[in-house]
Order: C-alpha cells, then structure tokens, then sequence
C-alpha cells in the first residue's frame, strides 16, 4: 500500500466514523492495519469506530478530543488509550457510587449528581483526574447556581477553559443577568492568560 493510499484510507475512515458509519469507518481503519499494524492513528480509529457501535456518543467525544490534541501532544495516543481504559473502570465507579445500600439505582439518567461527583474527586484525589474519567461517560447533574458556579472555577483552574466558556456559553441565559454568573466570564479568561 502506498503512503497516498494510506492517506486516502484514513480520510476516507475518519469521514466515515464522523458521518455515524462506523461500521465502514472499522473496516476502512482495518485495511490501513493490515499493511500498518503499528499506524496509532488507525489504532485509535479502529478502536473508537467498535467503541462507536455501543456508543456513539462516547466514541464522538472521545475522537474530537483525540483530534484536537493530536498535533499537538506527543502522547495523544497514549492519553487515548488511558481514557478508554478508565470508561469501563469510572462506569463502574459511578454505578458503585450511585447504588444505595439496598442496591437501588438513584435515577440520574447518565449522569452523577455534583455532589456524588466531588465525592468521587476526593477518592482520586485530584479535581482533574476524576473529571477525565468522567468527561466522556457521565454527565454532571448540576442542581443549583452554587454548584454551578465552583463547577465552572474548578474546570477553569484545571486547565478545562474552553469546556468552562461551553458551559458558561450555553447555560448563561438560564442565569439572565445574574452577576455571580456573568463574572465567571472574567474568571476564565483571567486564568486563561
């Protein structure tokens, strides 16, 4: 297979898995490993495309990451791969974490509630870590303006500025003109200088 193949290939199997085809994205992403069985790239590819048959919603989230990060971190596959490693583990976790005594689901849908979830920081220890092995799973069930608004400071003190102005971008006109709210603005955009 020439490199202008393997160029075609991977075009080819990435529009694929972004159009929802992952099917023909797996097997476009199987015939590059087949002559490149160590291209991480297609690894990457092959991997989130059978991730994408159970669910699409993880393997999108998890792609647009491996995309933005890519060029520019020498270990994107290796963050990767961790990440995918920890959604089985924090699935777990979480399903731990939401079961009473009794075994009774707390119905949250595919979500944590914030408090659940700063629990489950103080066990990894590290604000960070365990919003990375949450971030492509679960969704944060925040309740009130209070929560939201150290929900917001902590992910932009850990370096999740851009995810801070998305969720500041889509939940501000809930909050009108609440001030408290309307400062966090300058909050994240100070720490991002």
């Amino acid at each position: 297979m020439s490199k202008i193949s393997q160029d075609i290939l991977l075009k080819r199997a990435e529009k694929a898995f972004l159009e929802g085809k992952y099917t023909a994205a797996l097997r476009s992403y199987g015939l590059i490993l087949k002559d490149y069985p160590s291209l991480d790239e297609a690894k990457v590819g092959a991997y989130l495309s059978d991730l994408g048959l159970e669910s699409e919603e993880e393997a999108q989230a998890l792609f647009d990451y491996y995309l933005m990060i890519k060029d520019n971190k020498k270990n994107a596959v290796e963050i990767i791969h961790s990440l995918i490693e920890s959604l089985d583990t924090t699935k777990e976790s979480i399903r731990q974490l939401l079961t009473s005594p009794e075994e009774e689901e707390v119905e949250y849908g595919d979500g944590i509630r914030y408090a659940d979830f700063l629990a489950l920081v103080e066990s990894r220890g590290s604000f960070k870590q365990a919003f990375e092995d949450i971030m492509f799973s679960t969704k944060v069930v925040i309740t009130d303006k209070d929560e939201f608004i150290d929900f917001v400071t902590k992910l932009a003190d850990e370096g999740f500025d851009e995810m801070a102005l998305g969720y500041l971008d889509a939940t501000a006109s809930l909050f009108g003109n609440d001030q408290e709210v309307l400062a966090l603005y300058n909050v994240v955009q100070g720490i991002k200088k």
